[in-house]
């Protein structure tokens, strides 16, 4: 009997010392760095962590970091929350993405034309494959898409079975942040409909990966087979039972930071 309860104790500080969860939004995003690039999951506004950009935001305001960041996204913001916010918060200084114009791009177009941000313009699924090459591992690949246009220039290309390809290398990040629906402490993950988008590929593809969630349930309360992401690739969970939607808050004038 001592052995057995000895050995529930042990399990249980084993259980512990896996938590991923986070106690808030902050310590969350602490790890991020000047210098350091940066996934932000999301098509459009669908599946975009909001809040955990706007922590981002928050702690850049307070100190002046993170700066010069890299960030990989599918577009580049809308309207002055989110990505856009971040972007105006003069944080970034690339931006790798498919789409720089969309519904509301006027922060990303204004400091592009002003020389204040660097592009980098990737058709989307060379992107997506980019990021799930460097999560599988996969350091280069070749693809049709871009041959002969300005966006190949000074890529290698070689023929196959008499078509050309452009080999384009995998894309990694230092970190990603990204928007699931359930999670648990160990870092399982589920996604709400077309919020899946990039999400599941970006947490692959970074050496730390933060995951705002609606909802953390307990170990085991996800079932294994509705597993998108698992927990390897995830290290921090954080939970936001109303997460904010890119679209409701340009709709309603929303800025953030707000000002005053």
């Amino acid at each position: 009997m001592q052995r057995g309860a000895r050995g529930a104790l042990q399990e249980q500080q084993w259980d512990k010392a896996m938590d991923k969860t986070m106690p808030d939004l902050a310590t969350a995003v602490a790890r991020i760095e000047d210098g350091m690039t940066v996934m932000i999951g999301g098509f459009g506004g669908s599946g975009a962590p909001i809040e955990l950009i706007h922590a981002l935001i928050d702690r850049h305001v307070r100190t002046g970091h993170p700066r010069n960041l890299t960030i990989v996204n599918n577009n580049a913001g809308n309207g002055h929350v989110g990505l856009a916010a971040l972007i105006e918060q003069g944080m970034a200084r690339k931006l790798i993405c498919s789409f720089p114009r969309s519904a509301d791009p006027r922060v990303f177009t204004e400091l592009y034309l002003a020389g204040k941000i660097e592009l980098e313009l990737v058709p989307q699924g060379t992107l997506a494959e980019r990021i799930r090459a460097a999560g599988a591992g996969i350091p280069a690949f070749y693809t049709p898409t871009s041959f002969g246009t300005e966006l190949a220039k000074d890529r290698p290309t070689e023929d196959f079975d008499g078509r050309p390809y452009v080999r384009e290398r995998w894309l990694k990040a230092d970190v990603a942040l990204v928007k699931a629906h359930l999670g648990d402490p160990l870092g399982n993950l589920t996604y709400r409909m077309a919020a899946r988008n990039f999400n599941p590929l970006m947490c692959m593809a970074a050496a730390y990966t933060v995951a705002q969630v609606s909802r953390i349930v307990e170990p085991g309360g996800i079932d294994p087979e509705n597993v998108v992401t698992p927990g390897i690739f995830v290290q921090a969970v954080v939970e936001i039972p109303h997460p904010a939607q890119e679209e409701d808050l340009n709709r309603a004038n929303a800025r953030y930071p707000e000002v005053a």
